[in-house]
């Protein structure tokens, strides 16, 4: 009897023990599982240091490699293509004759046009010979000449115009360039103002055009310096600055309004390195600050009191006023309230303005 008394008791000491060792365990999990939860649901901040360096604000822009001397050369009247001097690459000088229609007809119809102003000129001179004393006919005679005159003017200008028409008929190039292409390379061809043209341009009077966008166009000026990067040559920066500004505005492929503005390329030893309608891009520095205090433009914040950050102390952080100065939208200048190597908040700002907003009251 006595044996099975101690034999419950000890039994029910045993339950008990499991039962307190459980529920301390249960109590332990909640307890240390609601403070990692807590720990997981803290906020947590970015921060960046305040360094020196040099700032700069840049425009960028694309554009196309062009020449400042192309010309389109055409014939003025129609006929057959006699003679082809050049052909496409090649190279030609100021006042060369690159092509020719056929001159023949051409120069029959001077002759005979000479001809015609020969026979009138003979009429007009033996009408102003002739002396009419009869006072009747006096104001006939008057008409009678007048209308000579007017029909050697005329023979005159028939004249001038074969001429014209003769010289025309060869194609002189106005400029030192290169030939870039021709429509109809070919002799015995008949043409007509429209076709057989030679297209010339100069390799050695090259330069880069952009379009820059009328919200920026006010911040370029002559000289400033730019950065090229051409699609052609994508591992080469290439120096340039800011020839000049087209005064007229384009319009842009997506209905924009923009402007054209003019690099300089440099001399290249390689011949003929930079091609017509070769594509890129270009940076041009507007304004450079070098080795000032800058912080991350986004760390800036503002109230009607002015600008301010948040900084990292020791105990957390804490809303510390700023005097800002240049900003490129990516890095800002301080001027006043921060010194090199602290750190400053670059996200949760509403945390923290609701986390210190409680701390002061």
């Amino acid at each position: 009897m006595i044996k099975n008394t101690t034999k419950k008791i000890f039994e029910l000491i045993k339950k008990r023990k499991i039962l307190f060792i459980a529920l301390f365990f249960i109590i332990g999990g909640v307890f240390f599982g609601s403070r990692s939860l807590a720990s997981k649901n803290a906020p947590s901040y970015d921060v960046a240091p305040v360094q020196k360096q040099d700032l700069s604000l840049t425009i960028s822009a694309s554009g196309k490699v062009k020449s400042e001397e192309e010309v389109t050369l055409k014939f003025q009247t129609s006929g057959s293509l006699s003679w082809v001097g050049v052909k496409k690459g090649d190279r030609v000088t100021k006042w060369q004759a690159i092509a020719s229609l056929d001159r023949r007809e051409l120069e029959k119809k001077l002759k005979q046009e000479l001809l015609d102003y020969m026979n009138e000129r003979w009429d007009h001179e033996q009408i102003m010979l002739d002396d009419y004393r009869d006072i009747a006919l006096t104001e006939t005679i008057r008409r009678v000449k007048e209308k000579s005159q007017f029909d050697l003017d005329r023979v005159v200008l028939d004249v001038e115009i074969a001429d014209i028409a003769l010289k025309y008929s060869t194609l002189i190039s106005p400029i030192d360039g290169l030939v870039i292409d021709i429509d109809t390379p070919h002799p015995g061809t008949n043409i007509t103002p429209t076709t057989g043209q030679f297209y010339l341009a100069n390799p050695d009077k090259m330069y880069f055009s952009a379009n820059v966008d009328e919200a920026d166009i006010g911040l370029i000026k002559e000289n400033q310096l730019a950065t090229l990067i051409l699609d052609a040559y994508p591992e080469e920066e290439i120096t340039s600055y800011v020839q000049d500004v087209e005064f007229t505005s384009t319009v842009t492929s997506g209905g924009g309004t923009a402007y054209a503005v003019k690099f300089a390329l440099p001399n290249s030893t390689e011949e003929e390195k930079f091609k017509l309608g070769m594509n890129g891009d270009v940076e041009i520095f507007i304004e450079k600050r070098e080795n000032v205090l800058a912080i991350p433009f986004e760390a800036v914040q503002e109230n009607e009191n002015g600008k301010y950050v948040f900084l990292k102390t020791e105990n957390g952080f804490e809303q510390k006023e700023i005097k800002v100065g240049f900003s490129n939208d990516i890095y800002t200048q301080i001027l006043e309230g921060l010194s090199e190597d602290d750190e400053i908040a670059i996200s949760g700002f509403k945390e923290l303005e609701r986390k210190l907003g409680k701390s002061e009251r």
